[in-house]
């Protein structure tokens, strides 16, 4: 047992690991997600308003980047640009999930009832105003939800940041293991630290989406 897993190593590469998540892995989730929420509302408002010649081909745009895998996207963007590694990851993180948000965010527009809309006309209200005070709060209330089960997929996505030499924290297990030849301990902290991470992520989720469907 102690060939396969040591408390010792496992103490010495755990101050690594959470320095990696913190530093790195916490911030791309965080920028990343706040890329793609704010994106994804422009994308699914331009669909939903803009003339066609204009939301056709941001749809086809949106449509590719999200069928083509991340790690293509990440090394494209890595060797197309020279901007810092961290960056172009956070970057690539928040268009590719922006293309998932934007169809949460339509889902949700296209199910504010029509009465809404007929009464927001009725009363002369700007576009702008319609908008932002009766359909987008209606929309968040049925999105808020799904948009955090993509951030918490985002957040799992960021190992992929590996392959752009970004210092995440499988990079730092990765590391570890390459310096001492002894993986199991680094390579399991990481997995649950994802885990600590995740789990009660998730709960929130599930609580806040029970909590919005009785309103």
């Amino acid at each position: 047992m102690n060939d396969l897993w040591s408390w010792e190593r496992a103490a010495e590469v755990f101050p690594e690991l959470l320095s990696a998540f913190l530093q790195v892995t916490l911030v791309a989730t965080i920028f990343g997600s706040i890329i793609a929420a704010t994106l994804g509302l422009v994308v699914a408002f331009v669909r939903r308003s803009a003339p066609a010649f204009i939301a056709r081909p941001v749809h086809w745009v949106m449509e590719f980047i999200r069928m083509t895998p991340i790690v293509i996207q990440l090394l494209f963007v890595f060797y197309a640009v020279t901007w810092e590694p961290l960056l172009i990851g956070i970057g690539v993180l928040g268009v590719h999930y922006s293309t998932y948000m934007a169809e949460v965010y339509r889902s949700g527009i296209d199910n504010v009832p029509k009465g809404q809309w007929e009464a927001a006309t009725a009363l002369s209200l700007p576009r702008g105003r319609t908008w932002t005070r009766v359909v987008i709060p209606q929309a968040l209330r049925t999105t808020v939800p799904a948009l955090g089960t993509w951030v918490i997929s985002m957040f799992k996505d960021t190992p992929f940041l590996f392959v752009i030499f970004v210092p995440e924290m499988v990079w730092a297990a990765e590391n570890y293991g390459s310096r001492t030849f002894f993986y199991v301990e680094a390579f399991t902290l990481a997995g649950l630290i994802f885990l600590a991470a995740s789990y009660p992520t998730a709960i929130l989720v599930r609580k806040l989406e029970n909590r919005l469907a009785r309103y």
